[in-house]
């Protein structure tokens, strides 16, 4: 019986002209945004490629100059775009894609592309989770709204109930017929997508096909769930209020609140709760101890004299003049050891802000189910906070290995006082060169258990709250429907 009901209902869905209207668009829509989607994966990914290759060889052709000023030179690591990208750019256009890794400083991320945007670009962009999160949900609402409304309305629900029916079988029936009309248009994107994706896992490196398309799995799943949410949603609205037209202004308010108004005060409300320093406040408190010291009570030239003294009695020796090494080689690395405890201070405070406002957005996911769907989607196509953060770690951590070795030479192959030592192509090209792998797909979903778990009990809501709707629907207005 489930089955006949769900045949009946996709083919009155296929025999409306406004399915059929707005199916293509939407699918139209879809396919479109993929396309675009790949071409700028495509166009980024080589852009990175030319760019690091550039940025390598200008380092290994710098010519013979101090190892310290090597160090000013410096270089640009470039944060990889993974593949499922290209579906979820994420935080991407916010927050940099390259950062520069040079002597002393740990610099912000570069090239933001929303810095180069116009207002329209930035609130207007048209990507395939947009039609995923926004528009799809949207068409669900209009094809579900008058599952029982509209039957209540026409007459037609006393008939079919009338036939010996129950209501919970038509519920499933018209649940399963609109979930098979999505289907026609949902099947085909993720076809194309999943090809897409494969094509750009085959030219990608440090994130095998296998990875990319388990996290592709995992998003998948996450808006299928997302679906049955507003399919669930719809079923109980139109089984509860009266009329069609009622239920559609209910169904289009839910949209509304969970799309556009939870989203932007829940993001206004979190900066307010936890919130970040300037960027003008953050560099004057790290320049700060840098001079003062962590503690406020370590002036940096009393720290050099003391950290001079240990190194004299170390070698058995009054000046550093005498000393087998060279002290501005040593004092550099010495430098460079005490800034990274105190970027490691100010950077962690400042990420952990950043994560606080991301948790804060995850449990105001309670009011809006998108909020988790997103921060999900993010997080599988590697586009979050939480992979930029990771990947922020691993390039600070290859920028003091370089200055180390860097000072390491500079300190062992010249003695004090020597302002004329250089080092030539050897030590450039001996470096180590900077190789980022994505986490994997377990680390991802570990940083993910909230949303997961908010939207599973958004989706068990929402079927609850279709039962008991469906239960207490009515047969006309103002008479309920007799359980069978």
């Amino acid at each position: 019986m489930i089955t006949e009901i769900a045949r009946k209902e996709i083919r009155e869905i296929w025999r409306d002209g406004r399915f059929r209207s707005v199916g293509a668009f939407i699918l139209v829509l879809l396919f479109a945004t993929l396309l675009a989607g790949w071409s700028q994966y495509s166009k980024v990914s080589a852009e990175h490629a030319l760019a690091e290759a550039d940025n390598e060889r200008q380092w290994q052709e710098q010519g013979a100059r101090n190892p310290h000023s090597a160090a000013h030179f410096g270089k640009y690591a470039f944060k990889p775009r993974p593949p499922a990208s290209l579906l979820d750019n994420g935080v991407n256009s916010y927050l940099g894609v390259a950062v520069w890794l040079e002597a002393h400083y740990q610099n912000p991320f570069r090239y933001r592309p929303t810095e180069d945007s116009t207002v329209v670009q930035r609130f207007g962009e048209l990507t395939a989770v947009v039609v995923l999160q926004l528009l799809i949900p949207l068409f669900i609402i209009l094809l579900a709204f008058p599952a029982f409304a509209g039957e209540r309305e026409a007459g037609t629900l006393r008939q079919l109930l009338s036939l010996g029916i129950d209501r919970k079988t038509l519920a499933l029936g018209k649940a399963l017929g609109i979930a098979g009309a999505l289907a026609a248009l949902l099947v085909p994107a993720a076809i194309i997508g999943t090809a897409a994706l494969a094509l750009a896992a085959a030219g990608a490196s440090g994130d095998g096909l296998s990875s990319s398309l388990g996290r592709f799995a995992i998003m998948a799943a996450t808006y299928l769930l997302y679906f049955t949410i507003f399919l669930a949603v719809s079923l109980a609205v139109s089984a509860y209020f009266k009329t069609a037209q009622m239920a559609l202004l209910v169904l289009f308010g839910f949209w509304i609140f969970n799309g556009l108004f939870v989203p932007r005060v829940a993001a206004d409300i979190a900066q307010k709760v936890h919130p970040s320093v300037s960027s003008s406040e953050f560099w004057e408190n790290t320049s700060k101890d840098l001079r003062d010291g962590i503690d406020g009570h370590d002036p940096q030239n009393k720290r050099t004299e003391e950290a001079k003294q240990q190194l004299l009695a170390q070698y058995g020796v009054e000046k550093v003049e005498d000393l087998p090494i060279n002290f501005s080689g040593w004092s550099l690395n010495q430098g460079e050891e005490y800034a990274g405890k105190v970027y490691d201070k100010h950077y962690a405070a400042l990420w952990q802000s950043f994560e606080d406002q991301s948790r804060f957005l995850n449990l105001s996911s309670i009011f809006a189910p998108l909020l988790s769907v997103r921060s999900i989607s993010m997080s599988m196509a590697g586009t979050d906070f939480a992979h930029h953060r990771h990947f922020a770690a691993e390039a600070e951590q290859y920028r003091r290995v370089i200055n180390r070795i860097l000072n390491q030479d500079y300190m062992n192959n010249s003695r004090t006082g020597d302002t004329k030592y250089t080092a030539d192509e050897t030590l450039w090209t001996s470096m180590p060169q900077f190789q980022y792998e994505l986490p994997d797909t377990a680390w991802a979903v570990r940083t993910q258990i909230l949303p997961l778990v908010m939207l599973l009990l958004w989706t068990l809501g929402a079927i609850g709250l279709a039962w008991f709707s469906v239960g207490r629907a009515k047969v006309e207005r103002g008479v309920r429907l007799l359980r069978n």
